[in-house]
């Protein structure tokens, strides 16, 4: 009866073991027109730090990649914001205490150029910051490590556009020159248990301990 009991307990624990912090990703793109399709540019998701060709290391936001290619990156995963933020496509603002995450996307071309292209994410989007005093007041959910070179021209211009489609994409039409054009898309976290992680390592400690019991006790009974 005691080793079913220890075998229920490691049964229990492994499951739990496979939680982890709620986050969600970009999860592919693709360029679909423009003059950045026509010369070859694709969609790359980026790692950090940022390996940008040009400028400092790991920044971004001032002509520091130059190419025909769309860019994003997720930066701050499972947000709380700590007051109302300004947004421009999704409504007006999203509420203080709205739980979020952050991906920053961005077509920094080297020569004047136009892109069309779409961005999917694996949970649903909440809204977009396309205003640049509204993207330098939403830096606060850009990644810590990483420099965001901040500018007057960092947004969209009246004659691009960003929608979201089907929930999880958005469909962006933009012109670039120098430095660039930059946006923000908030997303729900994804749908993950989230643990955290003081309580994920006494679980794997209880798991590891409980599987040591039983092999300790195979090995009595096979000894007997």
């Amino acid at each position: 009866m005691k080793n079913s009991r220890t075998a229920f307990v490691v049964l229990a624990v492994v499951p739990l073991l496979t939680v982890g912090s709620a986050r969600a990703s970009i999860i592919g793109g693709n360029v679909t027109g423009g003059n950045a399709f026509s010369e070859g540019g694709a969609f790359l998701k980026l790692t950090l730090p940022l390996a940008n060709p040009l400028g400092a290391w790991n920044s971004v936001g001032y002509d520091t990649f130059e190419d025909n290619n769309l860019h994003g990156f997720d930066e701050r995963q499972n947000f709380v914001l700590p007051a109302d933020l300004f947004v421009d496509v999704g409504g007006g603002s999203l509420a203080a205490g709205t739980t979020v995450d952050s991906h920053y996307i961005f077509f920094d071309p080297g020569r004047y150029a136009s892109v069309v292209g779409t961005v999917d994410f694996d949970s649903d989007i909440l809204a977009i910051i396309t205003h640049t005093g509204h993207l330098l007041a939403s830096d606060f959910l850009g990644n810590t490590n990483t420099y965001y070179m901040n500018h007057s021209k960092g947004g969209l211009e009246p004659a691009d556009s960003v929608t979201i489609r089907g929930g999880r994409q958005i469909l962006l039409a933009a012109t670039a020159d120098s430095p660039g054009d930059y946006i923000r898309v908030l997303t729900k976290s994804s749908a993950i248990v989230a643990t955290p992680e003081p309580v994920a390592s006494a679980l794997l400690a209880l798991g590891l301990a409980a599987m040591v019991l039983l092999a300790k006790r195979a090995q009595n009974r096979r000894v007997e």
